[in-house]
């Protein structure tokens, strides 16, 4: 075979090996589940929209992987298409088409929400179906999920993160305000808000309830700076960090999830990497797509950058570091799942912004 163009004699041919094991995938299928598209619309905030462009990014690059055939369900009353690999439900059967599919499939991606155990339930529904779970065992999203044990766990390990209370008989207690007011359970920013002063709290705890019945919730010293996140393709064979983004939150008190922007400004990568690294760490269990979010302080040393929380699944920036990877991140994702050692990541230079919806802005 002759050596491709401009290669140094003696250097392993990239290409090759990628080839390899892509005809290591080749008739593998791969279910790709995401809740809300899964079922009837409901007023859940960005939640769907979010959803429905996580959902469309992994099914392009789980695609582009040769030989590989993806799955997917969408609810019959969705106008979205997704190919030959979407199939349509009705209303009360996802359960049975997901368990389905799952056994199928020799891997399953779910994509969900933490709170009511959603996220939980349908990893526990790939393992009673005997599939295999492209993501982290039931224990660990349980863990990782629950914002309370999570914050008390970063603390036992010296990781700096808001001191964080259950809102019971409790609240009476907080006197460092502004504070966050958040469910215990939650995903999207819902049902969270930035309490000014003690005496906002009553209103916004019934505010809360209202949005997320019977949901707990806890509160959190508010801590100024720049919302960022850190993901990590994490396998048996190591843990490998994509690109740290900033995160563009609502101005409104809510912190509405609005998009971000990736890369982070120079200087700042490395602090999040080292602190949202040890995050990853102190939860045992952790593997697939894991992103960590941030809060990054004006302090050069790290001094004032906190951990807010985990998110045990594919986050939303996956849309924007897709665009910037030269290496089909979905590959790689399975490489590490799969237990082998998946070669560098290589980027591309530039700056990505997007919202929500998965939109790329100019």
């Amino acid at each position: 075979m002759e050596r491709p163009a401009g290669r140094e004699p003696g250097r392993p041919c990239f290409l090759i090996h990628r080839f390899a094991l892509a005809v290591e995938f080749f008739d593998m299928r791969v279910f790709l589940y995401e809740y809300t598209s899964a079922r009837p619309p409901e007023p859940t905030g960005s939640l769907h929209s979010e959803g429905w462009a996580m959902l469309q990014a992994v099914v392009e690059d789980f695609g582009n992987i040769p030989g590989l055939e993806t799955m997917t369900l969408v609810h019959e009353t969705s106008d979205c298409q997704l190919g030959h690999s979407c199939q349509r439900i009705g209303k009360r059967q996802e359960q049975q088409a997901f368990r389905r599919l799952a056994a199928e499939a020799d891997f399953t991606l779910v994509i969900a929400p933490e709170f009511d155990d959603i996220l939980v339930s349908r990893c526990r529904w790939v393992l009673e179906a005997g599939g295999r779970l492209l993501g982290a065992a039931p224990q660990a999203v349980s863990m990782a999920a629950d914002k309370y044990v999570a914050a008390k766990t970063f603390e036992a390990a010296s990781i700096q993160t808001p001191v964080t209370i259950l809102c019971t008989d409790q609240e009476t207690r907080i006197n460092s305000f502004p504070a966050v007011l958040k469910p215990r359970f939650g995903a999207g920013s819902q049902a969270t808000f930035l309490v000014r002063t003690k005496n906002y709290l009553e209103d916004a705890l019934l505010q809360a309830a209202r949005e997320m019945p019977d949901g707990e919730f806890i509160l959190q010293p508010f801590v100024a700076g720049l919302p960022a996140s850190v993901a990590f393709l994490v396998g048996p064979a190591g843990m490998v960090p994509l690109l740290p983004a900033a995160q563009h939150l609502s101005s409104d008190g809510r912190f509405r999830y609005q998009g971000g922007e990736v890369p982070l400004p120079a200087g700042l990568p490395e602090r999040a990497l080292k602190l949202a690294s040890r995050a990853v760490a102190a939860i045992p269990g952790l593997l697939c797509y894991i992103g960590v979010d941030l809060v990054l302080g004006e302090a050069e040393d790290g001094s004032q950058d906190f951990v807010i929380e985990i998110n045990p699944r594919l986050t939303t920036s996956y849309i924007g570091l897709r665009r910037l990877a030269r290496t089909n991140l979905a590959q790689a994702l399975l490489e590490l799942t799969s237990g082998k050692a998946t070669a560098p990541l290589e980027w591309r230079p530039g700056i990505v912004r997007f919202l929500a919806d998965g939109t790329l802005l100019p």
